[in-house]
């Protein structure tokens, strides 16, 4: 790959993803170099000029597909989940007590954990009364394969045991020897959809909490100011909006007040 071939790369990203792999030559080298082997491309310009001029998008989903996926796993950074259950899920359940209504976006789900963790905290905090509030949460991702894994929800032993056991033996279904499915009342309450962050929010109603973990790691600090920007005008008056550990916002450039490290919230009540 020659420097201007990973400069096209990284501007046709950034452009329309927001995610700037400037720094990162390396990884996205290593995880597209066999990849265009076996499809016989002879040049990334070769294979940059079939990702743009596919309309089918078959290409380009590929392409985002192989760049994006992330590591991930269930009660990553727990701290959040804690916050979750004492903080946010009183103050929700006590704004919406007439209404029975919980909104919550995993704006990065890759390959589910995330979100069905959250939606097992949910479960957990209502207990008897999990049935009697709409609590279904949007998960997003922009790689359609980590989203046909998520939307399966099987996955292996080993992955499931740093759950409470009891969470283990409620939550979820052996499939075989090595596998468990999430149980049904669980996936049921997580809506999985492929989105662009870039993309203008539709949502109908504002949500009461976002999770946008480790992904903005891979914006420049416009693209971040901008999105965190429109995450605020989609909060509840009140609403959360939790990060990465590792990550951080400008607090000079969003209107969103820090609570804690990677929790913030929109005050204007």
């Amino acid at each position: 790959m020659t420097d201007a071939e990973f400069n096209r790369l990284v501007e046709f990203l950034e452009s329309r993803y927001g995610i700037n792999l400037a720094s990162k030559k390396v990884i996205v080298q290593g995880r597209l170099d066999n990849y265009l082997a076996r499809q016989g491309y002879a040049t990334y310009d070769e294979y940059l000029n079939a990702v743009e001029g596919d309309r089918s998008g078959h290409e380009l989903q590929n392409m985002l597909n192989i760049l994006t996926t992330n590591h991930t796993y269930f009660w990553r950074e727990p701290d959040h989940f804690v916050f979750l259950r004492e903080v946010i899920l009183p103050w929700i359940v006590e704004k919406e007590r007439h209404t029975h209504d919980i909104r919550i976006w995993s704006g990065a789900s890759s390959s589910g954990e995330e979100p069905y963790t959250i939606a097992m905290v949910i479960k957990d905090f209502l207990g008897l009364n999990y049935g009697n509030w709409d609590s279904t949460l949007l998960a997003t991702d922009l790689s359609s394969e980590v989203l046909k894994f998520a939307m399966k929800g099987v996955y292996l032993k080993e992955k499931i045991e740093v759950l409470p056991p009891a969470w283990q033996r409620s939550n979820f279904k052996r499939v075989d020897e090595f596998n468990y499915r999430v149980s049904d009342d669980i996936r049921k309450n997580v809506l999985f959809r492929q989105f662009n962050l870039m993309n203008d929010f539709p949502f109908s109603k504002k949500m009461h909490c976002v999770f946008l973990r480790n992904v903005m790691i891979y914006f420049s600090e416009d693209t971040k100011r901008k999105l965190v920007n429109k995450i605020y005008n989609i909060l509840e008056p009140g609403g959360y909006l939790i990060i990465g550990n590792t990550e951080n916002i400008d607090k000079e450039a969003t209107r969103l007040e820090y609570v804690r490290p990677s929790v913030f919230r929109k005050t204007d009540m």
